[in-house]
């Protein structure tokens, strides 16, 4: 017989995540490289229970403050799945004034997919830069063509975000669009390697928005 595992005695949401996030602290001491970017680490973890992105997680210089200025200026924020749009929390980009969308199935990206045999991602960057103004966010936890797509308009001069989180997880494209993203001038927090997804995603913008306002 194995020995028993003392459990925790919390039952109530919040006791939880506050004990979650001191066992993240402890997990993680004396391996932050830099603590500025301490309260993204820690949510990103506490989202997957992945201490990896301790490591995987790669910060364009001064991001976050960049980030944050954004999101103070009511930022529209792009993600490329619904999942992702589901978990940024709509409460709190409401006190800042930012909107949250997700275009992958709107009717003219549908269309405009079919039409050019490309991706529905890639289409709705194309809808996303033609619609809405500045700043703009990009939120990618799922797919590459979304983040090859990005770096064309860049270079092309057709689009200027004010911030390109890239976090999507798998296989084919997957790294190696990271790696285009890392190489970029434009303001960027990458998941390095092929962990990621949209939760990782969500998570990153909550982690900016809950220093800007009160947690709803």
């Amino acid at each position: 017989m194995g020995q028993e595992t003392k459990m925790d005695q919390i039952t109530d949401p919040k006791g939880i995540e506050t004990r979650s996030f001191e066992l993240i602290t402890e997990g993680l001491a004396g391996k932050l490289r830099d603590p500025e970017y301490e309260s993204i680490i820690k949510r990103v973890i506490h989202t997957t229970a992945d201490f990896d992105y301790a490591d995987n997680l790669v910060f364009s210089e001064g991001v976050k403050a960049k980030a944050q200025a954004a999101l103070k200026a009511g930022a529209h924020l792009v993600t490329d799945t619904k999942m992702a749009m589901s978990g940024i929390n709509k409460k709190a980009t409401a006190q800042l004034g930012c909107t949250v969308d997700c275009f992958i199935d709107a009717p003219e990206v549908v269309e405009a997919a079919r039409n050019s045999g490309g991706t529905r991602a890639r289409a709705a960057v194309d809808h996303a830069s033609q619609t809405l103004g500045e700043p703009l966010v990009f939120v990618v936890g799922n797919a590459p063509t979304t983040l090859i797509r990005l770096k064309e308009l860049v270079d092309a001069g057709q689009l200027n975000p004010a911030l390109i989180i890239a976090v999507p997880v798998g296989f084919v494209n997957v790294v190696e669009s990271k790696e285009l993203i890392c190489n970029m001038s434009v303001p960027h927090i990458v998941a390095k390697g092929r962990k990621g997804g949209s939760n990782v995603a969500a998570a990153i913008v909550n982690a900016l928005l809950y220093e800007l306002v009160e947690r709803p």
